[in-house]
């Protein structure tokens, strides 16, 4: 869980947690009782360092009093044990009504006993007397096995509790739930590894219901369900802006977020250097807890804790909120995540140019909240219907899972008796310390066209739930007024929000006269919206927008325009490529030119070359080659080293195309990923004429030496003929659709259904000679896990996996032979014997394997991609 998560993992061949495959074929049995604890627990016999006496547990009121908060406001109870356990999330109906999922399995002891029976529950609280405090408890949901989220909607609420995501409907409004319908079975995994599986359950302002480590997304429409692929980063916890975008993180890395829409890269597969999704927003991971905070994961490591026993950066960071309440205006637009290691909720400023957004500490020295006790495990934070800050207090001693304990958390643990007790749980409150009455959660009215004027309302949980409930409703009468709110409501976000109303009541296509007055609307974000719900009926109107003013805007119109054809977007492109302004540019307009990439770079190359060249500079002509090397098509990719040729010698044009044909990717940060060989029908000329006019340029010299390693022609000396593929017997291909299916559930979400995996969690799949080489590499990789250091792509990696205990031979023979094969990969299919042999040959193994076990690594030469292990 992205609370508990102490240890900084990524997955080497597959994640152990992402998302299940569907369990009807699947059948993956349960965790057995009392497995042993099988990845990397550092030195056996640790030291424990800056040695403190057990804590003592605290009640509800003197852990109250425990609670630091920052000048100007203050900690409330809302609710507490025994009216809930083991709370991990939670979610409000328009009603003011919460709903809490309580995951009473967790962590029951130090080997996890008792985490597959079914004894979590989601309850609804309520607060009768209006004193801020619940006082109701009703269990609308019981008997469920790890319960992760839970979302209110309609009549009831969807609920994970993998591996499946169902819809509990309340009919006759008990507060029980008395109907059930199933939206997915592929919501996390049955008896998979809980810090790493689908959660945060969102509806977000684009009308879809998002998740954290989910590589889908659903839609709510007409009373039914509609999922749809996607790539979703973060860990544990998920929230969004004012604007829809999304914000999530992981253990050790405090915030990130997609600065554009995912959908946007699902235009072009050819674009693989996706600099807006998964983007670092906090560089500072740095953290101040109130008291010592010995019992973390790596403890030992050097700079994990500081000489004072204070952890030193985050370790187990999650539950991002950014608090868009009207109760402290002041701190509207703020980030704030917990730290359940460090005892503390963290308080994050964020700022915005050109679409990017960055982060930075509130304070230096201390934090928002933090606690002396050792029992504060803030694990997600919530916007309220109040317009209160709300902590969900898991409220126990240990919160990493028995997978990556460490023998030094576990002496920590034994000495400081933190195993007990867990039937503890709180939800806390921030509000202003200056306030003499109690904020009340404001409630929707009843009728759907009361609801309307709450789209404008100054409390964004209030905005996005009445934009929620008017979609479930689907009740068109009400179209006119929120046609009539997008130009009259007081604030933009109200404006927004109308936007996406009418967008989740299918309204935008017959409302064509509201998206051009939202075109010319003042301000920037309303402008974006309207770009963004655009179709080709304003086309006319997005041309013209050319010199908007704002980088956003242009950015988002870029995508629009350059996923037109004709003379006249092209035009508009090139003249919003000039302009600049932003970074996203590049992307935004190469995910629209799917197919068309080089003939916009002969646009680009047909320009003018300035002084400056801005053209060149901005990095599209680079991102543009790189796409058409990718596209690997012979004859374009000939038809571009023409291109490339015609360059003047030592320009930064040259220098530009020849990056992109060797791979290099634009982002500075990233290193290249080796190319497949690509067989052409004879040797270019063009590559001939490179490689003289470059002769004496080292630098460039090599660029060409690296395209042309990537490519062969008949007669090409040292170069194999191209791969005969031994096609795959009816059992293989029936084995591979097994294999793609178990993928897109459990691995996809860290490496991508791309295969292309996810930079600071999990390393590519695609060419990965772990992957490709003997297929006995891979199935003990499956079976026992690896931990980093290690070489993929030529990166060094610094991650661990676990082993996948859970599935069969069967399973893991399929899930193998996909990968094996996807891809353009020619690896041989993988059997169930194959996977048998190595099981019984290693089974008295119970450490993961190291790099140097399993393959010897060439030295890296490049700056290692270093994830820290912590907490």
């Amino acid at each position: 869980m992205r609370f508990s998560r102490s240890v900084a993992l990524a997955f080497v061949v597959f994640s152990s947690a992402g998302i299940a495959a569907d369990s009807a074929n699947s059948k993956t049995p349960p965790p057995k009782k009392e497995e042993k604890k099988k990845s990397n627990r550092g030195p056996e016999n640790p030291e424990i360092k800056f040695k403190l006496p057990p804590p003592p547990v605290l009640t509800p009121e003197q852990e109250l009093k425990s609670i630091k908060v920052a000048k100007g406001y203050k900690t409330e109870l809302v609710a507490c044990e025994p009216m809930i356990e083991t709370p991990v999330a939670i979610n409000w109906d328009d009603q003011g009504r919460l709903y809490v999922c309580e995951m009473r399995g967790y962590m029951n002891d130090i080997n996890a006993a008792g985490e597959d029976k079914p004894i979590g529950r989601i309850s609804r609280l309520e607060d009768t007397d209006g004193d801020g405090k619940m006082d109701k408890a009703t269990v609308f949901v019981d008997k469920l096995t790890m319960p992760r989220a839970v979302m209110a909607l309609g009549d009831g609420a969807l609920v994970a509790e993998p591996p499946k995501l169902t819809f509990y409907h309340d009919t006759d409004g008990d507060g029980v739930a008395d109907k059930s319908e199933v939206v997915s079975t592929s919501y996390a995994r049955a008896g998979g590894q809980p810090e790493h599986m689908a959660n945060g359950l969102l509806w977000c302002q684009d009308n879809w219901i998002w998740s954290a480590a989910h590589p889908e997304r659903y839609r709510y429409s007409g009373g039914k369900f509609i999922t749809d692929a996607t790539r979703s980063g973060g860990q544990w916890g998920l929230t969004q802006d004012d604007w829809g975008r999304r914000y999530f993180d992981y253990n050790s890395d405090l915030l990130r977020c997609d600065l554009l829409p995912p959908a946007m890269y699902l235009r072009n597969p050819n674009v693989k250097d996706m600099l807006a999704l998964n983007f670092k927003v906090m560089t500072d991971q740095s953290v101040w807890p109130a008291v010592p905070t010995p019992g973390v994961n790596r403890g030992y490591n050097p700079g994990q804790l500081r000489d004072d026993g204070r952890l030193a950066t985050v370790t187990g960071t999650c539950g991002p909120c950014v608090y868009r309440g009207d109760l402290m205006p002041e701190l509207r637009g703020n980030v704030f995540a917990a730290e359940p290691c460090g005892l503390l909720v963290k308080r994050l400023v964020l700022k915005e140019a050109g679409g990017v957004v960055s982060a930075a500490n509130a304070y230096q020295g201390s934090e928002f909240a933090a606690s002396t006790d050792e029992r504060f495990r803030p694990v997600n934070i919530n916007n309220g219907p109040d317009g209160a800050l709300y902590i969900t207090d898991i409220a126990r001693g240990i919160v990493q899972h028995k997978a990556f304990i460490t023998h030094y958390l576990e002496a920590n643990i034994k000495a400081r008796n933190l195993e007990q007790p867990v039937n503890l749980g709180r939800i806390w409150r921030i509000v202003p310390d200056v306030n003499k009455t109690k904020p009340a959660p404001v409630k929707l009215p009843k009728a759907t066209a009361d609801i309307v004027p709450f789209l404008d309302h100054p409390n964004g949980h209030i905005r996005d739930t009445a934009q929620r409930v008017l979609i479930e409703r689907a009740d068109a009468a009400v179209v006119p007024a929120i046609k009539a709110l997008v130009t009259s409501a007081k604030s933009p976000q109200g404006r927004v929000q109308a936007l996406w109303t009418l967008e989740g009541l299918n309204a935008i296509a017959t409302s064509p006269e509201t998206i051009i007055e939202a075109l010319r609307d003042k301000s920037d974000k309303v402008r974006v919206a309207a770009v963004r719900l655009s179709n080709v009926a304003q086309a006319p109107q997005l041309l013209a927008m050319k010199d908007d003013p704002s980088a956003e805007v242009r950015v988002h119109l870029a995508a629009q325009v350059s996923a037109q054809a004709g003379p006249e977007a092209q035009q508009a492109v090139l003249a919003l490529l000039k302009k600049g302004g932003s970074t996203l540019l590049n992307d935004a307009i190469a995910t629209g030119a799917r197919g068309r990439e080089l003939e916009v770079l002969e646009a680009l190359m047909a320009e003018p070359a300035g002084k400056t060249d801005a053209l060149t500079s901005s990095g599209l002509p680079q991102m543009l080659a790189n796409c058409v090397m990718n596209e690997r098509r012979g004859a374009r990719v000939t038809r571009l080293l023409d291109l490339t040729a015609k360059q003047a010698t030592g320009s930064a044009r040259l220098a530009a195309l020849l990056n992109g044909m060797a791979g290099i990717p634009v982002d500075k940060k990233s290193k290249p990923v080796p190319r497949k060989l690509l067989y052409l029908e004879a040797q270019p000329a063009s590559l001939t004429a490179l490689a003289k006019v470059t002769k004496g340029d080292t630098a460039t010299k090599k660029l060409v030496n690296a395209i042309d390693a990537s490519l062969a022609w008949p007669g090409k000396p040292g170069v194999p003929p191209p791969p005969k593929i031994v096609p795959l017997t009816a059992e293989q291909q029936a084995q591979f659709e097994q294999g793609k299916m178990i993928y897109a559930g459990l691995c996809a979400a860290c490496h991508q259904p791309t295969g292309t995996g996810l930079d600071g969690l999990a390393p590519p799949l695609v060419d990965s000679d772990w992957l490709l080489g003997p297929a006995e590499r891979p199935i003990k990789i499956v079976l026992h896990g690896i931990g980093g250091p290690l070489v993929v792509g030529g990166r060094t990696w610094r991650l661990e996996m676990p082993p996948l205990t859970t599935l069969t031979d069967d399973q893991i023979a399929s899930i193998l032979t996909y990968l094996r094969r996807e891809w353009e990969h020619t690896a041989s299919p993988v059997k169930p014997g194959d996977v048998a042999k190595v099981r019984d040959t290693t089974k008295g193994r119970t450490k993961a394997w190291t790099a140097d076990e399993l393959k010897p690594a060439a030295p890296a030469t490049d700056k290692e991609t270093t994830r820290k292990t912590k907490k």
